[in-house]
């Protein structure tokens, strides 16, 4: 596959981690799903708005029963974690004793995980996983275990796949990192 180059506002970014890897990396995490919670009706809840792509190609490959539902942090200004989060959009389903995975973008310092992490263990869940489709795991500021990960990346400022910058670039199909 061609490397191709996209300008978004004032930076260039080049292809990282073509579809076909990322629909590959999201299959085996499908499979790894569907053997956890086998007997178990997870609820997933995807982090609005960066997850919608990997949110949705993930589910069509999970065939146990669950539920989806979408709930909306914040805690990225321009390409800088703030290390606070916000919450926009609430959880409006009951988890009590339910098993949750929550479906995310990218997990780089931790702060959103974390904050979200906290808030879902007021409501005495069965349990709570993370799923990811990006970590970069030597950014990570806080002890969290993250049990589904499509692939770690080193700490570069990554657009595409649902991953924007300034509100940009969340519809490109393939990852692209930054390289002016």
């Amino acid at each position: 596959m061609e490397p191709r180059t996209v300008k978004i506002h004032d930076c260039e970014f080049s292809t990282y981690i073509f579809e076909e890897e990322i629909i590959a990396r999201i299959n085996i995490l499908a499979e790894q799903i569907d053997e956890d919670y086998a007997d178990k009706q997870p609820l997933f809840l995807a982090v609005l708005n960066g997850s919608f792509m990997f949110v949705s190609d993930l589910l069509k490959r999970v065939s146990v029963p669950c539920e989806i539902s979408f709930i909306r942090l914040k805690s990225y200004q321009d390409m800088h974690s703030t290390g606070k989060v916000k919450e926009l959009l609430g959880l409006t389903e009951d988890i009590r004793g339910r098993h949750v995975v929550v479906l995310e973008d990218i997990v780089d310092t931790g702060h959103t995980v974390h904050g979200l992490l906290q808030q879902l263990k007021e409501h005495n869940p069965a349990s709570v996983e993370i799923a990811t489709l990006l970590m970069k795991p030597e950014c990570l500021q806080h002890q969290i275990e993250v049990k589904y990960v499509a692939r770690s990346i080193p700490n570069d400022f990554v657009v595409g796949y649902g991953l924007d910058y300034n509100g940009l670039g969340r519809n490109l199909r393939d990852i692209y990192k930054i390289v002016s």
